[in-house]
This record gives C-alpha cells, structure tokens and sequence, in this order.
C-alpha cells in the first residue's frame, strides 16, 4: 500500500488564524510522535507567490500530512489529543475541508 497523503484547507472565523495556528503547533509533537505519522505541519500564503498562486486568505492555513497507512491515519483521528485540539478550536473555525489522496 501506498503512502497516504492529506491535505487539509482549515478556514477560522475572522481574525482568530493566529489563534488556532498556536494550539495547531502545540498539538504537532504529539502527533509527530504517532506511530506511522511521516509529515505533520501547517502552511500558509507564500508572500513571494505574487500573482503564480491563489492565495488561502488570511483567514485560512493548509495542513500537509504523510502518513504510513490508512490504519496510522484513522487512530490519528481518534486520538487524546487530536479530540483535545478539536474541541479547544471548535468555536473558533468557520470551515475544514480534509482530502485524503494516494500516490498516482
């Protein structure tokens, strides 16, 4: 089986981006030390694109994820501290759309 890829757009209620960013980046170690996670890291609008990229907003950051398997992938979803995050940022998102893609 292939490598799992995620990309993840997370769009937060006006203004609270940096907000979220900051327990998104509190939760990374604890997620990186998941058994099967490869890459865990958020991203935002490259200043430097100019006019080459559509931009997220400033109110939207991506997450790229690499995961070993679909099985690492599914108990990231279910663990202590995923459940943690969400409901500390919940009321704070306006949007998550989550794509999970494999190897062409």
């Amino acid at each position: 089986m292939s490598m799992v890829h995620v990309f993840a757009l997370i769009t937060t209620k006006p203004g609270q981006r940096d907000a979220v960013l900051e327990k998104f980046r509190a939760n990374v170690p604890a997620v990186e030390a998941e058994a099967g996670c490869i890459e865990y890291r958020p991203v935002v609008d490259m200043d430097e694109a100019g006019s080459f990229q559509t931009p997220l907003g400033p109110d939207t950051f991506g997450v790229i994820e690499k995961w070993e398997s679909m099985a690492a992938l599914q108990a990231h979803a279910v663990a202590p501290h995923m459940k943690a995050y969400g409901a500390a940022v919940k009321d704070m998102l306006a949007d998550r759309v989550i794509h999970v893609l494999s190897d062409a």
